[in-house]
């Protein structure tokens, strides 16, 4: 078994999730854990669906600053896309989508302040990275014979509309779906920055201890994903994508001079601002490195390689929910919500909830990113074991699950892993913004500081690591030939 190497890498990094788990801080500080929790799902299955003003505004604006967000994204990517085999764009598209959008939104807060355009481009940006990246790998992928069959003399704009995007417009149109679908989610957390989407009212429904109000918040935000596919329709896109803008507020004005102190003096590092010298410079920046970005980046380190391993095994035991090799028709269907709940419920939404059910350790991020990340993959591993035809005499039971399906679909199951490590890094970092000491805790400390100049520092160290990580990943998937196109 261990000559595969697969197989190895597997037991690596079970290996080091495992070192992980005896140095992380994992545990449960509240005084009756079970009792709020308790609490917390009576408020589920009683949802106040009118005690909370403004929130059906708030899900309005979630929605409209996803669409804003997602169009942009999409509309820049794809050009990004078309220069993508230039090393300067690959760098610039794998550094902003590198920064979370929890993270843009900080920062354009900054001087923009609570004004709409905060929002949109907080998603747009990392957005535009990512869009860049896939809409490339799609195009590559594409058939280049109907470009071989058109008339010699054809403009090379004309080849492309006509020959290469229509037989890729079919993955084109699935991802930005999909993608539009993570906007919504991203949308929805921009309200714990205090910006009017519907984290906002979670956020104040928990801290009061509301639970049927925040009930009543996160179904109506399973709804909205849950029947994305009745009211996104080809035909309704441009109606809602012109009608969006007019629906995200006014906010407050921008102060230009704002935005021009914030580039010009705020972000740039104390010592040179004040004059100083590179000599001070040196210290100044040794203090970030040894007090807040060692340890941000060890901890955020140990938080993320826990929670792939743990997103791995809740995959593993996921997949079989929805598969049609196990169980009937009520088992699968159960299934399927349980799998569309973690998968739709932001990573960020979910360690909140736990944070205030367990108090403040690494356990709530683990089992936020483990259900999210694991319900996505679940998904798609199950979905694919759907298209496996197995032999009449199969086996049943464990033995189906052990020896039939899960080596047929382990490359695959690695290959989506593999993929959503840098995006479980993204959210690692961004988690500590909730208390738990990962990057992100030391950027939102630094940013109440007023500190922009550390925040900026923290910030450019997490893109860099999230960089590396990505670069990892597929080193490791080109040496393990796992070439499955993720789409998730």
């Amino acid at each position: 078994m261990f000559s595969y190497p697969t197989v190895r890498a597997s037991f690596l990094f079970l290996a080091i999730a495992v070192a992980g788990l005896l140095v992380a801080d994992i545990a449960i500080t509240t005084a009756n854990p079970w009792r709020d929790l308790g609490q917390f799902f009576l408020g589920v299955v009683t949802p106040n669906f009118f005690s909370t003003e403004g929130l059906l505004t708030a899900l309005l604006r979630t929605v409209a600053f996803g669409f804003v967000g997602v169009t942009l994204g999409s509309f820049f990517g794809f050009l990004l896309a078309l220069l993508y085999r230039f090393m300067p764009v690959r760098i610039f598209c794998a550094f902003i989508r590198a920064i979370h959008e929890l993270f843009w939104a900080l920062i354009f807060l900054q001087f923009f302040g609570f004004h709409p355009l905060t929002g949109v481009l907080a998603i747009a940006i990392p957005y535009a990275g990512i869009f860049a990246k896939v809409y490339s790998e799609i195009l590559d992928e594409s058939d280049p014979e109907p470009a071989q069959l058109l008339p010699k003399g054809t403009h090379a704009i004309a080849a492309f509309l006509y020959a290469r995007i229509p037989d890729c417009w079919v993955q084109l149109r699935t991802y930005t779906a999909y993608r539009l679908e993570c906007g919504l989610r991203s949308s929805a957390i921009l309200g714990f920055v205090g910006l009017p989407t519907l984290g906002f009212y979670l956020e104040s429904s928990f801290s009061q201890g509301m639970y049927s109000d925040a009930g009543a918040m996160l179904i109506l935000f399973y709804v909205l994903i849950a029947t994305m596919p009745l009211w996104v329709r080809p035909k309704a896109l441009p109606v809602y994508i012109l009608a969006a803008p007019f629906f995200l507020g006014e906010g407050f004005p921008i102060v230009w001079g704002n935005v021009e102190r914030f580039f010009t003096e705020d972000i740039v590092p104390a010592p040179l601002r004040n004059g100083e010298g590179l000599a001070a410079f040196s210290s100044w920046l040794g203090d970030v490195m040894v007090s807040e970005a060692l340890p941000g980046i060890w901890n955020t380190v140990v938080l993320t390689q826990i929670a792939l391993v743990a997103t791995g095994i809740l995959s593993l035991l996921a997949f079989p929910l929805i598969s049609k090799h196990f169980g009937g028709p009520v088992r699968r269907t159960s299934g399927h919500v349980f799998l569309v709940i973690a998968r739709s419920t932001p990573e960020y939404i979910l360690a909140y909830i736990l944070l205030q059910l367990w108090g403040p350790s690494m356990l709530p991020a683990v089992v936020a990113l483990a259900l999210h990340n694991g319900g996505i993959i679940g998904h798609l591993i199950g979905r694919q074991t759907n298209t496996i035809h197995l032999r009449p005499d199969a086996p049943q039971g464990f033995t189906r699950y052990s020896w039939e399906l899960v080596p047929r679909v382990y490359r695959s199951f690695l290959a989506f892993l593999f993929y959503r490590w840098e995006i479980i890094m993204r959210e690692t970092a961004i988690l500590g913004i909730l208390g738990i000491y990962t990057l992100g805790f030391y950027v939102d400390s630094a940013i109440q500081n007023i500190q922009f100049d550390r925040a900026m520092i923290l910030i450019l160290i997490t893109a860099l690591l999230n960089i590396g990580v990505d670069i990892l990943g597929r080193y490791i998937r080109r040496k393990l030939a796992l070439q499955t196109m993720p789409t998730c």
